[in-house]
């Protein structure tokens, strides 16, 4: 069977054998069932989990238990941001003496955003056990997710900031119709594996010898959504965090580039193509070279005669910006991002910068692919100049 149709039978079961409890359907997601709080309860059993101080927890509703475990346990408690939008984890700071009740409102996903604060790429965060959730496992610790490949990358990614080592254990809760035979040809070089399958009636040691990801694989991320399209291209541009680390790994040396970059890159090389990068890419980088601390330099495009004095230009107002950051940093980002702007004002001593675009359009795709870009130790604020937002 494919994966799919492995995630397929396993979703039907549970809801055709009433197993499956909220949130219904279960298709889609990290199945909750009856029992998830009994299987959750026996990582307490776990001597992994004993010694660990700082844990990650999945957000999903059938670990909502282990994550009450840990906070019980008073250890660090790190919960993934949903589909890592605003960042890599959630730290879980309950109120000065929680009861009970309120430690249980922590380990939902309504407490994860009430009683949180963020840490990201430069928290320092050094997890000593992590939980993920599962759509299918098999007793050789080979794992299914969702199949939006987000616990895969989670893991690669503590790999690359230094957060997990080689030997961090990794548990998984399911049911025991979830724990299932499958192929090893199945998995991918990217594809995490677990150490320990609790359900509520066993606890699994899997003995697992497949090697975990030693960090985000580039080269070989294009694997393909049931819909045909590249999921990691997907995450690309709606992670912010994950374009900092492939920003921060390629500033290292290493080759980031994506197994089918160049090919793209080759189809679109025509002449038309060719005319729009000179517009957009050479004369903005000009403009941007000469911009220096305290001044304000403005390059004309000559492709659009008719922009100089138009209303059309819009400000995106970067802060935040770390007091040793160089302007020339903040313009490799620039140009890594492919947001280069018509101009730039740099203001170090102020801690900030406005970047000017051609139109609102170009200015808001600039704020998305830079929202959540550290630099220099920093997160940058990234917005629409104040005079900007209500325009039209």
């Amino acid at each position: 069977s494919s994966k799919w149709e492995i995630r397929e039978k396993i979703w039907d079961h549970l809801e055709s054998t009433g197993l499956a409890e909220f949130p219904r359907p279960v298709h889609g997601r990290i199945p909750n069932f009856q029992g998830s709080l009994q299987a959750c309860s026996s990582i307490k059993e776990l001597d992994v989990f004993s010694r660990a101080r700082e844990v990650k927890v999945d957000p999903d509703k059938p670990l909502e238990g282990a994550r009450l475990a840990a906070l019980q346990a008073r250890k660090t408690l790190l919960v993934p941001t949903p589909r890592l939008r605003t960042g890599l984890f959630n730290k879980i700071v309950p109120p000065p003496g929680a009861t009970k009740e309120i430690l249980r409102i922590c380990a939902t996903s309504q407490g994860v955003k009430d009683y949180s604060v963020p840490v990201g790429l430069d928290g320092k965060a050094r997890v000593d056990l992590v939980v993920v959730g599962s759509v299918a496992v098999s007793q050789k610790g080979w794992r299914i997710g969702k199949g939006e490949g987000y616990a895969d990358m989670e893991y690669a990614m503590m790999v690359s900031m230094g957060a997990v080592q080689e030997d961090t254990p990794v548990v998984t809760i399911v049911h025991d119709c979830q724990v299932v035979d499958m192929a090893e040809e199945l998995l991918d070089d990217h594809d995490l594996t677990v150490d320990y399958i609790l359900t509520p009636t066993r606890i699994i040691k899997t003995n697992c010898k497949r090697p975990r990801p030693q960090g985000i694989i580039w080269q070989k991320a294009s694997s393909l959504s049931n819909s045909g399209t590249n999921i990691f291209y997907e995450m690309l541009g709606k992670i912010p965090i994950l374009k900092t680390l492939r920003y921060r790994e390629k500033q290292t040396g290493k080759d980031v580039t994506l197994q089918d970059e160049h090919p793209r890159l080759e189809k679109t090389n025509s002449a038309a193509q060719n005319k729009k990068e000179m517009v957009e890419n050479t004369r903005p980088e000009a403009a941007m070279g000469s911009a220096q601390v305290g001044q304000h330099h403005v390059e004309r495009d000559s492709f659009n005669p008719g922009l100089e004095g138009s209303d059309g230009i819009t400000t995106v107002f970067v802060g935040n910006i770390p007091p040793s950051l160089r302007v020339r940093e903040l313009k490799c980002a620039l140009r890594e991002f492919h947001v280069i702007p018509l101009q730039l004002n740099w203001q170090g001593a102020q801690h900030r910068a406005f970047l000017d675009y051609r139109d609102k359009g170009t200015a808001e795709r600039a704020v998305s692919s830079l929202k959540g870009l550290s630099l220099g130790g920093n997160t940058l604020q990234v917005e629409l100049a104040k005079n900007q937002r209500n325009k039209g």
